[in-house]
């Protein structure tokens, strides 16, 4: 009875609540430097996340595009991840093309929720992340490792849930120098933070990222992260995302590869994968609602519950010199893990 105690009050507490995958020497895809999955992050989900990983495809056959609240007039049918760049002919160069949940957003839609990892830290049966590298030459290359979810929860300011969104793309980028990891990028609200690649923990040789609670944001350590300030994360403040060691998510096992040509800005499909989906300008997910649309929380000091969804890999800076973004704001390459 003791011991059925103890279990149960593990559980209750989160601490047995998640299923730790055996992580097995990373694979091999030809066409990708070996180097790239022997050094792919390991991603935690925190023990109390509620959306997970997503279906890239699934994104598509739930929404139909829009702008400016209105649906296209015959768009491109059916729309797929290879010809979904077909939308970029439309508002702005499809710089203005949302697309729209099906159903409403209030109605919590399921395929939201996205996919849970098994115990192999596979999310089966769908795509969920895309590898892109980019070769710079003379043995520098960066990796970007994206991640796909469905949808945002926002923070909680003041018992205000504030800047859901559907659709969400995240990242890490590691820089190699001839093969070898030097640093790696974080990506959070608005920034991020960089580190060497000595600093950060793994698991084995693969580096490890904590995915926050429904914000999906990055970070290096578990913990309770206040984002307030760009580049510094405390462990208290108004604006916090919450990390812990929940699920473990191995994005290499149900991604995309692409390398990508930064002279020119485009995409090359590495076994298939599907271009149209890398190249796609516009938002993957709904539009801003009007404050007048019955879904839409009233204002909060000029911030609202659903904001517009985010535009995909294409817009994350992928030919940047450095290893943060070049955004103005100090690119700080730190040696030890905290703030």
């Amino acid at each position: 009875m003791f011991a059925l105690a103890v279990f149960l009050l593990l559980w209750q507490n989160g601490i047995l609540s998640c299923a730790r995958p055996t992580i097995t020497s990373p694979r091999q895809v030809a066409g990708v430097p070996q180097y790239v999955l022997d050094y792919a992050p390991l991603v935690y989900m925190d023990t109390q996340e509620e959306y997970f990983p997503s279906d890239m495809y699934a994104q598509i056959t739930n929404t139909h595009p829009e702008i400016n609240l209105t649906s296209i007039d015959n768009p491109p049918e059916p729309l797929t991840l290879e010809n979904l760049d077909s939308l970029n002919k439309y508002g702005n160069g499809g710089m203005n093309v949302y697309l729209t949940s099906n159903m409403p957003v209030t109605s919590s839609p399921e395929w939201l929720i996205g996919i849970v990892p098994d115990s192999n830290g596979e999310t089966k049966n769908i795509k969920s992340a895309a590898i892109i590298v980019n070769d710079h030459g003379s043995g520098l290359v960066d990796v970007f490792y994206m991640y796909f979810y469905a949808y945002n929860q926002g923070n909680t300011v003041l018992f205000q849930e504030l800047g859901d969104h559907i659709g969400d793309w995240e990242h890490n980028m590691i820089r190699f120098e001839d093969g070898e990891p030097q640093a790696m990028w974080f990506s959070q609200h608005g920034n991020g933070q960089a580190f060497t690649y000595n600093a950060v923990q793994k698991i084995g040789a693969r580096p490890v990222s904590y995915s926050a609670r429904g914000s999906h944001a990055n970070y290096a350590i578990a913990g309770t992260h206040d984002h307030t300030i760009p580049d510094l994360n405390l462990p208290a403040g108004l604006i916090q995302d919450y990390t812990s060691k929940g699920m473990l998510w191995d994005p290499t096992l149900s991604t995309y590869f692409y390398n990508y040509n930064g002279n020119s800005s485009s995409f090359e499909s590495i076994n298939g994968s599907p271009v149209g989906a890398m190249a796609f300008k516009g938002k993957w997910g709904d539009q801003q609602y009007p404050n007048s649309d019955p879904k839409q929380s009233p204002p909060f000091f000029g911030f609202v519950k659903y904001v517009s969804g985010p535009t995909g890999p294409w817009n994350k800076q992928l030919n940047r010199t450095k290893i943060c973004p070049e955004n103005g704001i100090l690119c700080i390459i730190r040696d030890q893990l905290g703030p």
